[in-house]
C-alpha cells in the first residue's frame, strides 16, 4: 500500500502553529516569553510546557498600563516596551530570571513591537536572548517618532482621541517617562 498520505495536524494546516519551532523552544527547558498582539492590546506571558498543556507562570498585557498612568494607545511601540517592563517586574517576584522568545507566526521584522517588549525584559532583569540589530532605537521606544508624526500630520481626525488627552505632541515622551518611572518603583 504505497501512496498513503498522512494529513497534517489541524493547527499546522490552519497555519496557527509551527511545530518544529515550538519543539526547539520546549527542548530548551527554559520558560517561553510568548508575545502576541491583537487589534487593541499586546499580551506577554511566561509559560512552561507540560504534557497536560502549557502552564502560564506570569502574564501582563498592555491594558494594565492604565494603572501606571499610560493613557495613550495600548498597541504601539512605547506600550510594548512598558508591557515588557511590567512583565519583567512580575517575573522577578516569582524569581524567574531567563526565558526564550516565542513570537509564534509573527514576522520577525527589525525594530517591531515584539523586540521592544523583549528589550524591556532584558533591561528589567529578565534575560532573553536577543540580537541588538533587531531592537528598535531608543527614540522610537520613547515615542519620539509618534510625536514628530503628529506634528507633521495635517489630518485632524487621525489623532482626535490622542489630542483629547495631550495638549502637545511632545507629551507622548513625557507620559512614557512618567509611566516608566512608576513601573521602576513597583516591587
Amino acid at each position: 500500500m504505497t501512496g498513503i498520505r498522512r494529513l497534517a495536524l489541524k493547527r499546522r494546516r490552519l497555519r496557527l502553529t509551527n511545530y518544529r519551532l515550538r519543539k526547539s523552544l520546549i527542548l530548551s527547558k527554559k520558560p517561553r516569553l510568548v508575545v502576541r498582539s491583537s487589534n487593541k492590546y499586546i499580551y506577554a506571558t511566561l509559560t512552561i510546557s507540560k504534557p497536560e498543556g502549557d502552564l502560564v507562570l506570569v502574564s501582563a498585557n498592555s491594558k494594565e498600563l492604565k494603572k501606571f498612568g499610560w493613557n495613550l494607545s495600548f498597541k504601539n511601540l512605547p506600550a510594548a516596551y512598558l508591557t515588557g517592563a511590567l512583565l519583567a517586574k512580575k517575573a522577578s517576584k516569582k524569581e524567574i530570571t531567563e526565558a526564550v522568545l516565542d513570537i509564534g507566526l509573527s514576522s520577525p521584522t527589525r525594530g517591531n513591537r515584539i523586540f521592544a517588549l523583549a528589550k524591556a525584559c532584558n533591561d528589567f532583569g529578565l534575560k532573553v536572548p536577543l540580537k541588538e540589530s533587531v531592537v528598535p532605537d531608543e527614540s522610537r521606544i520613547k515615542g519620539v517618532h509618534i510625536a514628530s508624526y503628529m506634528k507633521k500630520s495635517t489630518q485632524e481626525p487621525q489623532f482626535s482621541k490622542v489630542k483629547k488627552v495631550l495638549s502637545s505632541p511632545d507629551e507622548v515622551v513625557e507620559i512614557f517617562e512618567k509611566t516608566l518611572e512608576k513601573l521602576k518603583e513597583v516591587k
